[in-house]
């Protein structure tokens, strides 16, 4: 299995994805991703009003990273607003790649499945390498699949609320049924251990903001995290033992001591 992560025939050296939204300063995102080691970035066009240019001294400012830059649809609620940001996206950073969010409910951003599968069958015919951000739903997540969506980013929790694993049964069943699928766990990770559990489920990679950003130190949490996101990666390729419901010693027995033997002999 590679030890590399691969995102639509691109190998990445790193299977964690750092957003750059968020944090307290430039100074302190910058350190939060030397610390991380990831080798993609994804940003918000939308929130950085790419029509004027506006974002254009922060988007140097990733630039100089040389890291791999994933632009995403954040904060757009039809196709057509989703699609329109990526054909932006793809003229300013020149890439085909877009991470494809299309929110249908404000209260807990959950994705809107219709208008998701609308928008990356619009995109995917032209010639985007779609990564849908979606639910963890397993119907919803094989439709994008069939489509033409290599990569899929389903949610842990609602973005932002660090709460981790909600469903485990939902994600296992997930990296089960689409094992040809590249899956990135997007939102809902607030903790370290969070990571590790999806990693050791046995999937490709990890894609945090809020829990590096609004960490009291983020380029800690950003080190924490890249530890470890490989370190369930190991577990997963190592193979856990089976569980088991009776003890089992680890020492084996193999006969009874002398002493025992002799106290049961009489002597």
């Amino acid at each position: 299995m590679s030890e590399t992560l691969d995102i639509y025939g691109t190998a990445l050296p790193s299977r964690l994805i750092l957003g750059t939204s968020l944090y307290p300063s430039p100074a302190i995102m910058q350190q939060a991703i030397t610390a991380s080691g990831c080798a993609a970035l994804t940003l918000s066009l939308r929130r950085q009003a790419p029509e004027q240019r506006g974002g254009e001294q922060f988007w140097q400012g990733l630039r100089s990273f040389n890291l791999h830059l994933l632009p995403n649809t954040a904060g757009c609620h039809t196709v057509q607003q989703a699609v329109t940001l990526a054909q932006m996206s793809r003229e300013i950073f020149h890439t085909n790649w877009i991470k494809l969010e299309l929110i249908g409910d404000d209260y807990n951003l959950q994705p809107d499945a219709v208008l998701l599968l609308s928008a990356a069958e619009q995109l995917l015919a032209a010639g985007f390498n779609v990564l849908p951000y979606c639910t963890d739903d397993l119907v919803l997540c094989k439709r994008l699949f069939e489509l033409g969506c290599k990569v899929l980013m389903p949610w842990a929790a609602p973005i932002g609320t660090g709460l981790g694993v909600l469903n485990p049964y939902a994600l296992r069943t997930l990296r089960e049924r689409l094992p040809e699928a590249t899956l990135i766990v997007d939102a809902g990770l607030g903790l370290p251990s969070h990571a590790c559990q999806v990693m050791e489920m046995g999937f490709d990679g990890v894609l945090l903001n809020s829990a590096v950003a609004l960490a009291k130190k983020p380029p800690l949490m950003a080190l924490a995290f890249a530890n470890a996101v490989h370190a369930g990666r190991s577990a997963f390729l190592a193979g856990a033992m089976p569980p088991q419901h009776l003890a089992s010693p680890s020492t084996p027995v193999l006969g009874m001591p002398f002493w025992l033997q002799e106290t049961q002999n009489g002597h």
